[in-house]
């Protein structure tokens, strides 16, 4: 991904920052804040911290005119452009520069601790979208660097797929019987009207003749009912004439 270099982004703003002279280092263990006279700051104003680029500025300005005071750029954090002190977390040792190639180191200090966390941050992030930049573009450099693999069919070219264990269906085979209103038809059965034959070894029993004739014997007069002195003789009357219906209506007499 190209840089646009000409676009200046903001990354922090405080209202007021203090710039100390500070002493040459005299070891290689880091600078002391103690070591400075900071109730006598040589100089305070305004801090922004402005990027462009891949490349952090911190700008000191005054507060009432905006008027340059000094610039540090920062091309890496941590790095040699700002050091904290090893005794507070509020001052810091930046290196400005003039534009012709002279640096100066300076002590940089903020009233509060919450403005020197936020100076801390603002470079932390700028740094790590840098990073993650530049990992992008190491990735999109080595995809473009593979050659993709085509795996396009050609103009005129085919292919061919077998399908095995596959059965044919016979074409004379047997259809299956239509079914009706959605049910199965029913099981086959002996003929209607047809007699199932015993079990082998088995013999059939004869059918044992009754002899109706004297059940059937309509030509025998029926004696007609007596007059009785039974109390019940009523209903003996009464049952008398039924039969006689019966008699007549074709019905067996049984006595």
């Amino acid at each position: 991904m190209a840089e646009d270099n000409s676009y200046e982004s903001m990354l922090c703003v405080k209202p007021e920052v203090h710039v100390y002279r500070i002493p040459p280092r005299a070891s290689n263990r880091g600078y002391r804040a103690a070591d400075w006279k900071l109730d006598e700051p040589a100089w305070s104003g305004r801090m922004k911290i402005t990027a462009k680029g891949k490349v952090a500025y911190i700008k000191l300005e005054d507060k009432n005119t905006g008027e340059l005071f000094a610039q540090a750029p920062v091309d890496q954090y941590p790095g040699c452009a700002v050091e904290a002190v090893t005794d507070s977390s509020r001052y810091f040792v930046i290196r400005i520069e003039d534009g012709n190639g002279r640096h100066a180191f300076i002590g940089l200090g903020f009233a509060d601790r919450g403005d020197s966390f936020d100076f801390n941050v603002a470079l932390q992030d700028h740094f790590k979208w840098v990073k993650q930049e530049g990992e992008f573009a190491k990735l999109e450099a080595s995809q473009s660097s593979t050659p993709k693999l085509d795996l396009s069919f050609k103009e005129g070219q085919t292919i061919k797929i077998s399908i095995g264990n596959i059965k044919k269906k016979d074409a004379g085979g047997a259809k299956p019987r239509p079914t009706v209103g959605g049910l199965l038809p029913p099981p086959p059965g002996p003929k209607t009207g047809g007699v199932i034959p015993p079990p082998a070894g088995q013999q059939t029993v004869p059918a044992v003749q009754t002899n109706t004739a004297p059940l059937l014997d309509f030509s025998s007069p029926i004696p007609a009912a007596q007059p009785s002195s039974d109390v019940w003789g009523d209903f003996t009357s009464a049952g008398s004439n039924s039969s006689k219906d019966g008699v007549k209506s074709g019905w067996v007499q049984f006595s």
